[in-house]
């Protein structure tokens, strides 16, 4: 299945929260969109469920489904809150999109059992669903997302309400469960480290508007622009050239060393310890933004230093 996305707009409240946004994903292709809050991404899936109203075109498989009511579109929407049917067990849950669609019974529980199998909940069928725990709950939620077997499935910040190490574990179970079963996918998330680690390739939603496409390491090496560069991460992101250089730049903490011979002289301004390392910002006059870089032992705060820039990793941005 592949998604064919042009000119797509949703206004709401006099709002326009998308316009006039293309976008194109590939057949099995894993996608995911990032974005930080209020750029669009809800708005998105919503839009291309049938949930929200919206101008555009919005082709699936080269088929219009743009004025198709969401029942009739061959696609998947998982909830952030995962919206859990908190009256009817996990196989109730997990089988209430095979009910709606006539499935006969032997199939929906056949296909059940299979699907908590899957995604490591076998013999939970017959739990509530309130009473799991978060990861779980979002096992359960992809599997009830998964069993009608639709052609697109969008899964909307699906781990954003866990905590950090079984975001981790559960990042990688999902990319293998929508790998396994062919799925094309789109991931919306504000979280660079997952969009980077499940996608092909990431768009970069901004303002209602694709910043900037491509793969992880395409967006990484060359953001293009200085929005891009920070909504994706980048440290030493400064909008003014440094000590010759007459554009805005990424500068990677690897390529900032303490050097007595160098020509950017500062402040150090804080030292913080994390992973093993210092994270050392210095602040240089006339530049707005301390730079950045990391080092084996925590410096001084106050402390005037000297440092040197490998003007070969430095990254030439746009202002706009």
């Amino acid at each position: 299945m592949s998604l064919t996305i042009s000119g797509l707009s949703v206004a709401y409240a006099g709002a326009d929260l998308l316009h006039d946004l293309d976008l194109n994903v590939d057949s099995g292709e894993k996608f995911a969109i990032m974005g930080p809050s209020g750029s669009g991404k809800s708005s998105l899936l919503r839009a291309i469920a049938g949930i929200i109203p919206s101008r555009g075109s919005i082709e699936i498989d080269g088929k219009d489904v743009t004025g198709l009511p969401t029942h009739e579109r061959p696609i998947g929407l998982m909830f952030q809150d995962y919206a859990l049917f908190p009256h009817m067990d996990v196989s109730g849950n997990v089988s209430y999109g095979l009910r709606m669609r006539g499935v006969p019974a032997a199939e929906r529980v056949k296909r059940t059992s299979d699907l908590l199998e899957r995604v490591g909940l076998a013999g939970f069928g017959g739990r509530d669903p309130m009473t799991l725990s978060g990861g779980e709950q979002q096992r359960v939620a992809l599997a009830r997302t998964l069993a009608p077997q639709p052609s697109l499935v969008m899964l909307d910040e699906p781990l954003g309400s866990l905590d950090l190490e079984l975001r981790e574990s559960l990042l990688e179970h999902t990319k293998s469960i929508v790998t396994d079963v062919g799925a094309t996918t789109i991931y919306v998330t504000h979280d660079r480290g997952e969009a980077f680690a499940f996608a092909d390739r990431v768009a970069i939603l901004d303002q209602g508007s694709v910043a900037a496409i491509g793969t992880p390491s395409e967006l990484w090496m060359n953001p293009k622009t200085v929005r891009v560069a920070t909504l994706i991460g980048h440290t030493n992101v400064m909008d003014i050239g440094l000590h010759g250089f007459n554009t805005a730049v990424s500068i990677p903490t690897d390529a900032v060393r303490v050097d007595t011979d160098g020509d950017v002289k500062g402040v150090v301004e804080d030292s913080v310890f994390a992973d093993g390392c210092f994270l050392v910002s210095v602040s240089i006059k006339d530049v707005e933004a301390p730079i950045k870089f990391v080092s084996p032992i925590g410096i001084r705060i106050g402390k005037a230093i000297t440092l040197s820039v490998d003007r070969s990793q430095v990254i030439a941005l746009r202002s706009t």
